[in-house]
This record gives structure tokens, sequence and C-alpha cells, in this order.
């Protein structure tokens, strides 16, 4: 059979639906009113803000179940908090874990422990207790989820809306992080495949260890960006390159993407997914964009390991590898 008559996978297609997840967001805020922030909930204490931002690892964990190795998705777990807030501007300064099992085990819970503690140590943050919920009846298997807490100045936090003129700074991801993990999770099973076989690529030496590679942490970026301009970021993240827009209704055009991790070639190829349901499923390479103005873009790209990757346009789409979202 042809690649052309294989059938084209898709994330809806896999059990989640972007749209669907997005309008019951939609109803969940529309119930309770407004909230402050967009990546983090912001609190006016006085003479700064409390940023609040939740989250937790998804799928992945399944991937982690099947190959009995935990020991990276505490890692995702603080990655994927501290990410939302260091988007909004926010230092990270206190994180409280979740996890809820149907079967305790002191072996997987020493090693989402181990992870939670790495995270935590490269943030520069404190670990300040959590919950272990035994749920057999609620859950199969385990989750884990976390809630981070920060602190900004009212001149740290971003304003959260790019202009047009804007130059894009990317940062590189680290691979497939903790997003569109049910697609490609259905891809590296398929027609008989198993996390155990061989990684088509080098770096893994198996599907699953390049699935598990941890979601890289961006705090670092915040000392440059508070020193320039920074008019807003994006952390990557679900729904892939579709979340530039919450910079702002305006065209991006990422002229200069980071090349895609093999990773997710491998999610392409296999599982014949189009480039367009790619690009609106995962990061594809870059995991952090900042729009900056011209004059700040370069200083910030110089003082981090980041680049220029394209501008902000008035318009009102995403405009990547050309395709356009």
């Amino acid at each position: 059979m042809s690649d052309e008559d294989e059938e084209e996978l898709t994330y809806a297609g896999s059990g989640v639906d972007i749209e669907a997840s997005e309008a019951a967001t939609a109803a969940l805020v529309g119930a309770v009113g407004e909230f402050e922030g967009d990546y983090a909930g912001l609190v006016d204490i006085g003479d700064r803000y409390l940023a609040l931002a939740t989250d937790g690892v998804g799928t992945k964990l399944l991937v982690a179940e099947a190959l009995g190795d935990y020991s990276t998705v505490g890692i995702d777990c603080i990655a994927m908090n501290v990410n939302d807030l260091a988007a909004a501007g926010v230092t990270p300064v206190a994180f409280v874990d979740y996890l809820a099992v149907d079967d305790p085990d002191e072996r997987f819970a020493e090693q989402v422990g181990e992870g939670l503690s790495r995270g935590a140590e490269e943030v520069g943050m404190a670990l300040v207790g959590g919950e272990t919920a035994v749920m057999p009846e609620v859950v199969k298997g385990l989750d884990l989820a976390g809630t981070c807490a920060g602190l900004a100045t009212d001149d740290e936090v971003f304003p959260g809306e790019a202009e047009a003129g804007d130059v894009l700074v990317g940062w590189a991801s680290s691979g497939i992080h903790s997003n569109g993990l049910t697609l490609a999770r259905e891809v590296a099973t398929r027609d008989g495949g198993s996390y155990t076989d061989p990684f088509p690529f080098d770096g893994y030496d198996t599907v699953g260890e390049a699935l598990l590679e941890p979601t890289r942490i961006y705090t670092d970026l915040l000392p440059a960006l508070h020193d320039a301009e920074t008019h807003a970021c994006a952390h990557i993240t679900g729904g892939g390159w579709t979340n530039l827009p919450r910079m702002g209704e305006y065209e991006y055009a990422v002229t200069d993407p980071y090349e895609p991790q093999p990773v997710f070639e491998f999610v392409r190829e296999r599982g014949n997914v189009a480039a367009a349901e790619m690009h609106r499923t995962f990061n594809m390479g870059t995991g952090f964009v900042a729009a900056l103005p011209p004059e700040d873009a370069d200083a910030v790209a110089a003082a981090t390991d980041g680049r220029v990757v394209g501008e902000v346009r008035e318009g009102s789409s995403v405009e990547i590898r050309g395709l356009s979202l």
C-alpha cells in the first residue's frame, strides 16, 4: 500500500478535538467570569502580582507506564507550568503537585518525585508539598498535575499584546514536549508498532525514549526578556503554532523556525500526518516565542540561545513553512 493510500491520522481522530476542547474551555470561562491573564492567572497583591498556573503531563504518562520509566515526567509537570508563567513575564517561586493513582507504588512514586526535584532545581523554586490520592474507581494507572505560584512586579508582567512591526524571537524545543501525545502514541503503536521498537533516527534507542524526552524549561530567558521591551510571549503547547494569535490578532510570518527534531519526522511519516495538522498539534522544533521591537530583538537573541524567527504584520494568520494556519 502506498503512502497516499494509508489512513491520514489526525489529532481529533486520535481522540483529542482541539476545537471541542476550546469550546469547553470557553463555556467554563463564561460560567465563572473573566480571568485576569492569559497563560497565568494574575492577582494584584499590592506591590506586585501573584500568578498561578496549573497543568499536567497528559497522556505522556501512558508512554512512561508502558516503559516502566517515570524518571522524566516530573520534569514535564514542572516545565508545563513554569513555561506558562514565563510567557506572562512571571518568575516561578513555589510548586505543589497532585499525584492520583489507582494503586500506590513506591517505585514509580520515587521516580516521579526525583523528576519534580530536578525540574524545581533547574527553575530555582521551592517544592512546598503536594497530594497523593488513591482513587481506584476514578483513576486507571496514574495522573500527575501541579500548580505553580509566581511573583512579578507591574514592570515585569508583559503587556501580552504584540504590535505590527514587532520581530519574533524564538527558542528551540527539546522535542515533542507534553502535547500531542495522543496522536503520537497512536502513530507509534499503529500496525503492531511498539514503544520499544528501535527509533529510526539517531539520538534514541527506542521510540518510547524519543517520546519521553522531557519538556524544555524556559524560565532562564526571563532576565533578558525583562531587560527588553517585551510585548508578549507564546509558549508553543497544545494547539501548536496556533498559540501565536494569543499574542493578538495579527499575521505572524514565521520565516526561520527551528528545524523539527527527528521525532516529528517519525510521527509525520509513520502516521501519514498532514503538514498543517503537525503544526496545529506540535511545536515542530520551536517551543517559545517572544514579540519585541526590532531594536530589542537582536539583543535578546544574543543574550540567550534564541534567534530571530519572523515578524508580526497586520493580518490574521500564522504563516509558516508554506502553511497558513
